[in-house]
């Protein structure tokens, strides 16, 4: 015990504590189990948000997508905690937030959910991270509050001319019938070997045929078929990005400075690389794009070291 004792305060003064807590931190990654065990609610008037933190220091912020929560960062979390406060917070409509009864879930509610979030903890600034829809509620946060974000690191996501992708319209469809969760989430739900099939989101949104697994698939939608009101709000989820939430957003990002980089799954085929060149070419301080081979729209799930890397490259850290 001395010894480590000493092992460590000497890396303190060399500066590698870091390592040495990133080591440990990814040998106690989060399962479904530890995720559901560290959730914490803040009461607000958007309803009961649900979030899973890890760390300390400066916080980042990572926004999932649909019809996900925040258990896709899991991966992500054990690798970065060491490094900053990351929370992760299930948007409202998803995940085992509890929206307040008459809440919109658009994502223009999103934004301000995650403002008054950021408020109650006490965050001045965030680096942000965000996938599928959540990287178009990170486009319309930091054009909005570019004072709050530090940095921003966009994975696969909508963009201006991409909002919603065509793979998102019979989603859109079903739920403008409230038929969606019984007929995608709830058959996926029961039979996850359908749900990790060609036509289930396994096929459609992950690399790994293994994938998502079948904690995942439990912990993603459990909540979302466990009454009609929770299927009605992914309904409205879902209808909520009809009407391009992002269109003429292109002048306000090309007036953003806050450092941005993207890194895009290259065999996704929810949305195209034409929408990572486009982020490139008018965020106004973007670090350049980075492509991943045999990635699929939920890379960030199956391959959290990329976005660890990719991350710690961004935030300046060892």
């Amino acid at each position: 015990m001395q010894l480590t004792a000493g092992l460590i305060a000497s890396s303190v003064l060399t500066g590698h504590a870091p390592r040495l807590l990133a080591k440990s931190r990814v040998e106690q990654a989060l399962d479904e189990k530890s995720f559901h065990a560290s959730r914490r609610f803040l009461k607000t008037s958007f309803g009961r948000i649900a979030y899973v933190e890890r760390g300390s220091g400066e916080a980042a912020l990572f926004l999932h997508g649909f019809p996900l929560n925040s258990f896709q960062w899991r991966g992500a979390l054990d690798r970065l905690s060491p490094y900053r406060r990351c929370i992760a917070a299930d948007f409202l409509g998803l995940g085992y937030t509890e929206v307040a009864e008459g809440q919109s879930v658009t994502p223009d509610a999103q934004v301000a959910m995650l403002i008054t979030l950021l408020d109650s903890l006490g965050i001045a600034s965030v680096d942000l991270v965000g996938s599928d829809s959540g990287g178009a509620v990170a486009q319309l946060f930091v054009t909005r509050h570019p004072e709050r974000v530090r940095s921003l690191l966009l994975t696969n996501c909508d963009t201006e001319h991409e909002s919603p992708p065509a793979a998102m319209l019979p989603v859109i469809a079903l739920s403008h019938e409230g038929k969606f969760v019984d007929q995608w989430l709830a058959p996926w739900l029961a039979d996850k070997q359908l749900a990790r099939s060609p036509q289930g989101i396994g096929g459609m949104c992950f690399a790994n045929p293994a994938d998502p697994t079948d904690e995942a698939i439990d912990c993603y939608f459990k909540p979302l078929v466990s009454s009609p009101r929770r299927k009605a709000l992914v309904h409205a989820y879902a209808m909520a990005l009809e009407h391009n939430p992002l269109q003429d957003i292109g002048p306000a990002l090309r007036r953003c400075k806050v450092p941005t980089r993207i890194v895009w799954g290259v065999d996704d085929t929810i949305f195209s690389l034409a929408g990572a060149e486009y982020l490139d070419k008018t965020l106004g301080n973007s670090l350049g794009v980075r492509k991943v081979a045999n990635a699929k729209l939920f890379y960030p799930e199956e391959r959290p070291d990329v976005i660890a890397e990719e991350a710690k490259k961004l935030w300046a850290v060892v």
